[in-house]
């Protein structure tokens, strides 16, 4: 599906990165970064424009394909690493911040994700999600149709409790992000670190 949707000549979600991502770029501590499910590289590249070291994963060879042309027209370098989520180990002790953008995949896979998180963040780290919440079904402006693949806050307080969270909200927002992100969203939004 992902191949699919990401051969397109243009980029699904634009070049621009994430806009609660953009926000808060300086709320990430250190030099490496982990992207999670970053399709077609806007989130990696803005952050390797920023200095930053970043390792960009995803399930789709064209989307990264299409993240290494974005990333050489900005002049800049990230790493791509081609896995599915359920076969991709984070790591221990790995990052200074994950990076998780509208990573819609269901249950299962997302609670065993987010388990590795504290222990794949350094001491310190950040976790930096946004995702739809089930209230973006009511919107027809972006996002999975399945609800199972939407999350709320009160869910990813329990799967990332050993985190201490500096921003946990669900909020409604105008996203302007490529053709399948566009109008108001009804997002939930997460910051936060490792002790």
């Amino acid at each position: 599906m992902w191949d699919q949707r990401f051969s397109a000549e243009h980029y699904v979600y634009g070049k621009d990165p994430n806009g609660f991502l953009e926000e808060n770029v300086d709320r990430l501590p250190g030099r490496e970064v982990l992207c999670l499910a970053e399709g077609e590289g806007r989130n990696a590249v803005f952050l390797a424009r920023h200095g930053f070291s970043v390792t960009a994963v995803d399930a789709s060879a064209v989307g990264l394909e299409k993240a290494r042309c974005l990333a050489a027209e900005h002049s800049v370098e990230i790493d791509t690493v081609h896995a599915d989520l359920e076969d991709y180990a984070l790591g221990i002790d790995r990052w200074d911040a994950i990076v998780s953008i509208f990573c819609h995949v269901l249950p299962p896979l997302r609670r065993k994700v987010h388990a590795q998180v504290p222990a794949a963040l350094r001491r310190g780290g950040v976790f930096l999600l946004e995702a739809y919440t089930p209230a973006q079904l009511h919107n027809n402006t972006g996002g999975p149709r399945d609800i199972n693949r939407l999350m709320t806050a009160e869910q990813l307080q329990q799967e990332l409790a050993p985190l201490e969270f500096q921003c946990l909200r669900e909020v409604e927002r105008e996203i302007v992000e490529g053709a399948h992100h566009t109008g108001l969203a009804a997002v939930v939004q997460v910051i936060a670190r490792r002790p």
